[in-house]
Protein backbone atom coordinates (compact mmCIF):
# COMPACT_ATOMS: atom_id res chain seq x y z
CA UNK A 1 0.00 0.00 0.00
CA UNK A 2 1.17 3.40 -1.15
CA UNK A 3 -0.18 6.76 -0.02
CA UNK A 4 -0.45 9.05 -3.49
CA UNK A 5 -1.76 12.79 -3.76
CA UNK A 6 -2.41 15.54 -5.94
CA UNK A 7 -3.38 19.14 -5.45
CA UNK A 8 -4.99 21.24 -8.08
CA UNK A 9 -6.14 24.77 -8.52
CA UNK A 10 -4.82 28.68 -8.62
CA UNK A 11 -4.07 31.12 -5.65
CA UNK A 12 -7.09 33.20 -7.31
CA UNK A 13 -9.14 30.53 -8.41
CA UNK A 14 -12.67 29.11 -7.26
CA UNK A 15 -10.49 26.52 -4.96
CA UNK A 16 -8.21 24.19 -3.88
CA UNK A 17 -8.49 20.44 -4.28
CA UNK A 18 -6.39 17.82 -2.66
CA UNK A 19 -6.93 13.68 -4.39
CA UNK A 20 -5.65 11.69 -2.08
CA UNK A 21 -5.47 7.56 -2.83
CA UNK A 22 -4.14 5.11 0.08
CA UNK A 23 -6.02 5.86 3.33
CA UNK A 24 -7.28 2.56 4.72
CA UNK A 25 -10.95 2.03 5.30
CA UNK A 26 -12.70 2.15 8.58
CA UNK A 27 -10.41 5.31 9.56
CA UNK A 28 -12.67 7.86 11.83
CA UNK A 29 -12.37 11.20 10.67
CA UNK A 30 -14.40 14.45 10.30
CA UNK A 31 -14.04 17.75 8.67
CA UNK A 32 -12.88 19.73 11.83
CA UNK A 33 -10.02 17.46 12.30
CA UNK A 34 -8.50 18.64 9.40
CA UNK A 35 -9.91 22.52 9.55
CA UNK A 36 -7.65 22.37 13.19
CA UNK A 37 -4.56 21.94 10.48
CA UNK A 38 -5.76 24.57 8.27
CA UNK A 39 -6.11 27.28 10.86
CA UNK A 40 -2.81 26.76 12.02
CA UNK A 41 -1.46 27.54 9.00
CA UNK A 42 -2.96 31.22 8.74
CA UNK A 43 -1.38 31.96 12.09
CA UNK A 44 1.55 34.26 12.46
CA UNK A 45 2.99 37.16 13.11
CA UNK A 46 4.11 38.94 9.52
CA UNK A 47 0.92 37.61 7.78
CA UNK A 48 -0.68 39.94 5.07
CA UNK A 49 -4.43 40.96 3.90
CA UNK A 50 -5.13 37.22 1.95
CA UNK A 51 -5.31 35.93 5.95
CA UNK A 52 -7.71 38.29 6.88
CA UNK A 53 -10.40 37.28 3.76
CA UNK A 54 -9.79 33.78 3.79
CA UNK A 55 -10.96 31.49 6.28
CA UNK A 56 -9.99 27.90 5.28
CA UNK A 57 -12.63 24.71 5.60
CA UNK A 58 -12.17 21.86 4.37
CA UNK A 59 -14.89 20.23 2.49
CA UNK A 60 -14.95 15.88 1.74
CA UNK A 61 -16.23 15.26 -1.91
CA UNK A 62 -15.40 11.22 -1.41
CA UNK A 63 -14.32 8.71 0.33
CA UNK A 64 -15.44 9.74 3.26
CA UNK A 65 -19.29 8.31 4.50
CA UNK A 66 -20.96 8.78 7.92
CA UNK A 67 -16.98 9.57 9.54
CA UNK A 68 -15.70 7.28 8.26
CA UNK A 69 -13.18 6.41 5.04
CA UNK A 70 -14.30 3.99 2.73
CA UNK A 71 -10.73 3.14 1.35
CA UNK A 72 -11.26 4.78 -2.06
CA UNK A 73 -9.66 7.56 -3.03
CA UNK A 74 -10.90 10.90 -0.75
CA UNK A 75 -11.32 14.57 -2.54
CA UNK A 76 -10.98 17.43 -0.33
CA UNK A 77 -11.61 20.51 -1.15
CA UNK A 78 -11.04 23.95 -0.12
CA UNK A 79 -12.72 26.89 -1.16
CA UNK A 80 -11.34 30.49 -2.34
CA UNK A 81 -13.25 33.23 -0.88
CA UNK A 82 -12.00 35.85 -2.39
CA UNK A 83 -12.58 34.22 -5.70
CA UNK A 84 -16.19 36.39 -6.40
CA UNK A 85 -13.16 39.34 -7.13
CA UNK A 86 -11.42 37.72 -9.52
CA UNK A 87 -13.74 35.91 -11.67
CA UNK A 88 -13.35 37.65 -14.77
CA UNK A 89 -9.72 38.29 -14.37
CA UNK A 90 -9.26 34.07 -13.52
CA UNK A 91 -12.07 32.74 -15.93
CA UNK A 92 -11.71 29.71 -17.72
CA UNK A 93 -14.06 31.03 -20.56
CA UNK A 94 -12.60 32.73 -23.52
CA UNK A 95 -13.41 36.37 -24.40
CA UNK A 96 -12.90 37.18 -20.78
CA UNK A 97 -9.78 38.38 -21.44
CA UNK A 98 -9.06 41.23 -19.52
CA UNK A 99 -5.34 42.80 -21.31
CA UNK A 100 -4.64 45.84 -18.91
CA UNK A 101 -4.60 42.87 -16.05
CA UNK A 102 -2.06 41.00 -17.98
CA UNK A 103 1.46 40.75 -15.75
CA UNK A 104 4.35 41.34 -17.22
CA UNK A 105 7.15 42.40 -15.00
CA UNK A 106 8.11 39.11 -13.46
CA UNK A 107 9.89 39.06 -9.47
CA UNK A 108 13.49 38.20 -9.16
CA UNK A 109 13.48 34.89 -6.72
CA UNK A 110 9.77 34.02 -7.89
CA UNK A 111 8.65 30.96 -10.46
CA UNK A 112 7.76 33.77 -12.28
CA UNK A 113 10.29 34.50 -15.18
CA UNK A 114 11.52 30.93 -15.75
CA UNK A 115 7.61 29.59 -16.06
CA UNK A 116 6.76 32.04 -18.94
CA UNK A 117 9.89 31.07 -20.65
CA UNK A 118 9.24 27.38 -20.23
CA UNK A 119 5.52 27.07 -21.10
CA UNK A 120 5.82 29.77 -23.27
CA UNK A 121 3.15 32.81 -21.41
CA UNK A 122 3.00 36.10 -22.21
CA UNK A 123 1.33 36.85 -18.63
CA UNK A 124 3.20 35.93 -15.73
CA UNK A 125 0.03 35.70 -13.86
CA UNK A 126 -0.20 32.03 -15.90
CA UNK A 127 2.69 30.97 -13.74
CA UNK A 128 2.43 32.88 -10.50
CA UNK A 129 -1.18 31.34 -9.82
CA UNK A 130 -0.63 28.14 -9.49
CA UNK A 131 3.19 28.82 -7.81
CA UNK A 132 2.10 30.59 -5.37
CA UNK A 133 2.30 29.65 -1.43
CA UNK A 134 -1.98 29.57 -1.53
CA UNK A 135 -1.13 25.85 -2.95
CA UNK A 136 0.16 24.66 0.52
CA UNK A 137 -3.04 24.83 1.53
CA UNK A 138 -4.36 21.93 -0.32
CA UNK A 139 -0.98 19.80 1.01
CA UNK A 140 -1.99 21.04 5.38
CA UNK A 141 -5.45 19.50 4.30
CA UNK A 142 -3.70 16.57 3.36
CA UNK A 143 -1.45 16.46 6.10
CA UNK A 144 -4.15 16.85 8.37
CA UNK A 145 -5.68 14.16 7.39
CA UNK A 146 -1.95 12.15 7.90
CA UNK A 147 -2.34 12.87 11.17
CA UNK A 148 -5.17 11.52 12.33
CA UNK A 149 -4.27 8.08 10.59
CA UNK A 150 -0.87 8.49 12.80
CA UNK A 151 -2.36 9.16 16.04
CA UNK A 152 -4.24 5.69 16.09
CA UNK A 153 -0.18 4.26 16.11
CA UNK A 154 0.60 6.54 18.93
CA UNK A 155 2.65 9.03 16.68
CA UNK A 156 2.64 12.83 16.94
CA UNK A 157 4.48 15.61 14.50
CA UNK A 158 4.86 18.97 16.06
CA UNK A 159 6.79 22.01 14.66
CA UNK A 160 7.76 25.31 15.64
CA UNK A 161 9.97 27.98 14.55
CA UNK A 162 13.39 27.89 15.22
CA UNK A 163 15.14 31.48 13.75
CA UNK A 164 13.13 34.55 12.02
CA UNK A 165 15.91 37.19 9.99
CA UNK A 166 18.56 36.06 11.99
CA UNK A 167 17.36 35.68 15.66
CA UNK A 168 17.27 32.37 16.52
CA UNK A 169 16.23 30.69 20.14
CA UNK A 170 19.61 29.80 22.43
CA UNK A 171 20.53 26.04 21.96
CA UNK A 172 19.16 24.96 25.31
CA UNK A 173 15.44 24.40 25.16
CA UNK A 174 12.82 22.50 27.11
CA UNK A 175 11.46 19.37 26.01
CA UNK A 176 9.43 18.10 22.81
CA UNK A 177 6.07 18.37 25.02
CA UNK A 178 7.07 22.34 26.32
CA UNK A 179 7.88 23.16 23.18
CA UNK A 180 4.59 22.20 21.66
CA UNK A 181 2.71 24.53 24.15
CA UNK A 182 4.71 27.38 24.21
CA UNK A 183 4.80 26.96 20.24
CA UNK A 184 1.01 26.86 19.77
CA UNK A 185 0.42 30.53 21.34
CA UNK A 186 3.28 32.05 20.10
CA UNK A 187 2.27 34.30 17.19
CA UNK A 188 5.91 33.68 15.72
CA UNK A 189 5.15 29.72 16.58
CA UNK A 190 8.42 29.62 18.88
CA UNK A 191 8.47 28.10 22.26
CA UNK A 192 10.99 31.17 23.67
CA UNK A 193 9.43 34.24 24.73
CA UNK A 194 12.68 36.46 24.80
CA UNK A 195 13.51 35.32 20.91
CA UNK A 196 9.57 36.19 20.01
CA UNK A 197 10.01 39.78 21.14
CA UNK A 198 12.95 40.60 18.79
CA UNK A 199 11.32 38.53 15.64
CA UNK A 200 8.69 40.73 15.84
CA UNK A 201 10.82 43.80 16.31
CA UNK A 202 12.62 42.49 13.19
CA UNK A 203 9.34 41.86 11.02
CA UNK A 204 8.35 44.89 11.97
CA UNK A 205 11.50 46.76 11.20
CA UNK A 206 11.27 44.63 7.80
CA UNK A 207 7.39 45.31 7.14
CA UNK A 208 8.51 49.46 7.59
CA UNK A 209 11.24 48.91 4.86
CA UNK A 210 8.55 47.28 2.51
CA UNK A 211 11.01 43.92 2.72
CA UNK A 212 10.12 40.24 3.90
CA UNK A 213 12.19 38.18 6.30
CA UNK A 214 13.00 34.15 6.62
CA UNK A 215 13.69 31.49 8.49
CA UNK A 216 14.29 28.33 9.86
CA UNK A 217 11.84 25.95 10.91
CA UNK A 218 11.53 22.44 12.89
CA UNK A 219 9.71 19.38 12.71
CA UNK A 220 9.79 16.49 15.14
CA UNK A 221 7.80 13.33 14.63
CA UNK A 222 7.62 11.41 17.98
CA UNK A 223 6.80 7.67 18.87
CA UNK A 224 8.20 6.42 15.59
CA UNK A 225 8.96 2.83 15.38
CA UNK A 226 12.17 1.51 14.83
CA UNK A 227 12.20 0.24 11.29
CA UNK A 228 10.37 2.85 8.52
CA UNK A 229 12.18 3.07 5.38
CA UNK A 230 14.63 0.96 4.28
CA UNK A 231 18.70 1.17 3.07
CA UNK A 232 18.05 -1.14 -0.12
CA UNK A 233 17.72 1.57 -2.84
CA UNK A 234 17.98 5.12 -2.51
CA UNK A 235 14.47 5.97 -3.17
CA UNK A 236 13.03 4.09 0.02
CA UNK A 237 15.13 5.75 2.47
CA UNK A 238 12.97 7.69 4.71
CA UNK A 239 15.35 10.44 5.16
CA UNK A 240 15.81 11.51 1.25
CA UNK A 241 12.02 11.39 1.15
CA UNK A 242 11.62 13.94 3.81
CA UNK A 243 14.31 16.02 2.46
CA UNK A 244 12.90 15.90 -0.69
CA UNK A 245 9.06 16.57 0.79
CA UNK A 246 10.42 19.49 3.02
CA UNK A 247 12.24 20.81 0.27
CA UNK A 248 8.98 21.34 -2.01
CA UNK A 249 7.48 24.00 -0.17
CA UNK A 250 7.55 27.05 -1.60
CA UNK A 251 10.56 29.21 -0.72
CA UNK A 252 12.20 26.76 0.81
CA UNK A 253 16.19 26.35 -0.02
CA UNK A 254 18.04 24.15 3.05
CA UNK A 255 17.16 21.22 4.39
CA UNK A 256 19.24 18.80 7.55
CA UNK A 257 18.26 15.75 9.15
CA UNK A 258 19.17 15.77 13.01
CA UNK A 259 22.39 17.73 13.90
CA UNK A 260 22.58 17.74 9.94
CA UNK A 261 25.53 20.32 9.46
CA UNK A 262 27.27 20.53 12.38
CA UNK A 263 27.81 17.19 12.22
CA UNK A 264 29.60 17.52 9.30
CA UNK A 265 31.95 19.66 11.32
CA UNK A 266 32.81 17.31 14.18
CA UNK A 267 34.96 14.26 14.49
CA UNK A 268 32.94 10.88 14.51
CA UNK A 269 33.45 10.56 17.83
CA UNK A 270 31.03 13.17 18.58
CA UNK A 271 28.75 12.41 16.07
CA UNK A 272 27.59 9.25 16.19
CA UNK A 273 24.94 8.40 18.99
CA UNK A 274 26.05 5.35 20.98
CA UNK A 275 23.82 2.03 21.83
CA UNK A 276 22.90 0.89 24.55
CA UNK A 277 20.18 -1.64 26.01
CA UNK A 278 17.87 -0.79 29.19
CA UNK A 279 15.05 -1.74 30.71
CA UNK A 280 14.37 -4.06 27.84
CA UNK A 281 14.71 -2.37 24.79
CA UNK A 282 17.91 -0.59 22.72
CA UNK A 283 17.88 2.84 23.07
CA UNK A 284 20.55 5.27 21.91
CA UNK A 285 22.27 7.96 24.43
CA UNK A 286 21.98 10.73 22.03
CA UNK A 287 19.74 11.94 18.76
CA UNK A 288 22.03 13.78 17.01
CA UNK A 289 21.15 11.48 13.78
CA UNK A 290 17.74 12.95 14.36
CA UNK A 291 16.20 9.71 14.50
CA UNK A 292 17.70 8.27 11.13
CA UNK A 293 20.64 5.88 10.66
CA UNK A 294 20.64 4.46 6.92
CA UNK A 295 17.41 5.58 5.69
CA UNK A 296 15.83 3.99 8.20
CA UNK A 297 13.69 5.19 11.39
CA UNK A 298 15.56 4.34 14.79
CA UNK A 299 12.86 4.93 16.83
CA UNK A 300 14.05 7.95 18.53
CA UNK A 301 12.10 11.51 17.62
CA UNK A 302 13.00 12.47 13.93
CA UNK A 303 14.08 16.00 13.56
CA UNK A 304 13.95 18.09 10.05
CA UNK A 305 14.36 21.25 9.71
CA UNK A 306 14.27 23.65 6.70
CA UNK A 307 15.57 26.71 5.86
CA UNK A 308 13.08 29.44 4.12
CA UNK A 309 14.72 32.27 2.26
CA UNK A 310 12.10 35.57 2.35
CA UNK A 311 9.47 35.89 0.45
CA UNK A 312 10.00 37.46 -3.41
CA UNK A 313 7.11 39.46 -3.39
CA UNK A 314 8.46 42.96 -2.08
CA UNK A 315 6.56 46.30 -1.67
CA UNK A 316 9.81 48.17 -1.85
CA UNK A 317 10.50 45.99 -5.31
CA UNK A 318 13.44 45.06 -6.67
CA UNK A 319 14.40 45.61 -10.37
CA UNK A 320 13.26 43.23 -13.37
CA UNK A 321 12.89 43.46 -16.96
CA UNK A 322 9.66 43.74 -18.30
CA UNK A 323 9.18 40.48 -20.85
CA UNK A 324 7.72 42.51 -23.26
CA UNK A 325 9.41 45.65 -23.79
CA UNK A 326 12.58 44.40 -22.66
CA UNK A 327 12.71 47.67 -20.43
CA UNK A 328 13.97 47.93 -16.89
CA UNK A 329 10.93 48.00 -14.11
CA UNK A 330 10.82 47.17 -10.69
CA UNK A 331 8.83 44.19 -10.52
CA UNK A 332 5.36 43.64 -9.83
CA UNK A 333 3.40 43.53 -6.54
CA UNK A 334 1.09 40.96 -5.40
CA UNK A 335 -0.81 40.97 -2.40
CA UNK A 336 2.19 39.23 0.11
CA UNK A 337 3.47 38.30 3.41
CA UNK A 338 6.22 40.39 5.60
CA UNK A 339 7.25 36.89 6.82
CA UNK A 340 5.07 33.88 6.69
CA UNK A 341 7.63 31.37 8.32
CA UNK A 342 5.59 30.46 11.06
CA UNK A 343 2.81 29.60 8.51
CA UNK A 344 5.85 27.37 6.73
CA UNK A 345 6.29 25.59 9.55
CA UNK A 346 2.87 24.25 9.32
CA UNK A 347 3.59 23.07 6.19
CA UNK A 348 6.42 21.83 6.84
CA UNK A 349 4.63 19.69 9.85
CA UNK A 350 2.43 18.83 7.06
CA UNK A 351 5.04 17.18 4.74
CA UNK A 352 6.18 15.37 7.48
CA UNK A 353 3.27 13.76 8.35
CA UNK A 354 2.63 12.53 4.65
CA UNK A 355 5.76 11.00 4.40
CA UNK A 356 5.88 9.10 8.04
CA UNK A 357 2.21 7.85 6.53
CA UNK A 358 3.17 6.61 3.70
CA UNK A 359 6.16 4.79 5.30
CA UNK A 360 3.92 3.20 7.88
CA UNK A 361 1.60 2.27 5.26
CA UNK A 362 4.06 0.04 3.32
CA UNK A 363 5.33 -1.57 6.39
CA UNK A 364 2.16 -2.61 7.84
CA UNK A 365 -0.11 -1.73 4.99
CA UNK A 366 -3.66 -3.01 4.79
CA UNK A 367 -7.04 -2.71 3.35
CA UNK A 368 -8.33 -0.84 6.70
CA UNK A 369 -7.30 0.46 9.52
CA UNK A 370 -8.00 -2.73 11.70
CA UNK A 371 -5.83 -4.76 9.16
CA UNK A 372 -2.88 -2.08 9.92
CA UNK A 373 -3.18 -1.67 13.24
CA UNK A 374 -2.98 -5.62 13.53
CA UNK A 375 -0.11 -5.56 11.52
CA UNK A 376 1.77 -2.91 13.31
CA UNK A 377 0.92 -4.17 16.56
CA UNK A 378 1.97 -7.53 15.57
CA UNK A 379 5.29 -6.04 14.41
CA UNK A 380 5.84 -4.01 18.00
CA UNK A 381 5.16 -7.57 20.13
CA UNK A 382 8.66 -8.84 17.64
CA UNK A 383 10.45 -5.71 18.77
CA UNK A 384 10.00 -6.13 22.46
CA UNK A 385 10.65 -9.61 22.28
CA UNK A 386 14.47 -8.48 21.26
Amino acid sequence: MRLRYLTAGESHGPGLTALVEGIPANLMVEAEDINFFLARRQKGYGRGGRMQIERDRVTFQSGVRWGKTLGSPITLWISNRDWENWQETMSPQKGHEVPNERVTRPRPGHADLAGVIKYRQDDVRNILERSSARETAARVAVGGLCQKFLREFGIEIICYVTEIGGVAVPDAAPDYGERKIRSEVSSCRTFDAEAEKTMIARIDQAKAAGDSLGGVVEVVALGVPVGLGSHVQWDRRLDARLAAAVMSIQAFKGVEIGAGFANARAPGSKVHDEIGYEKGRFVRFSNRAGGLEGGMSTGEPIVVRGAMKPIPTLYSPLKTVDIKTKEVFEASVERSDVCAVPAAAVTAEAMVAIEVATAVLEKFGGDCMEEVLENYNQYQKYVAGL
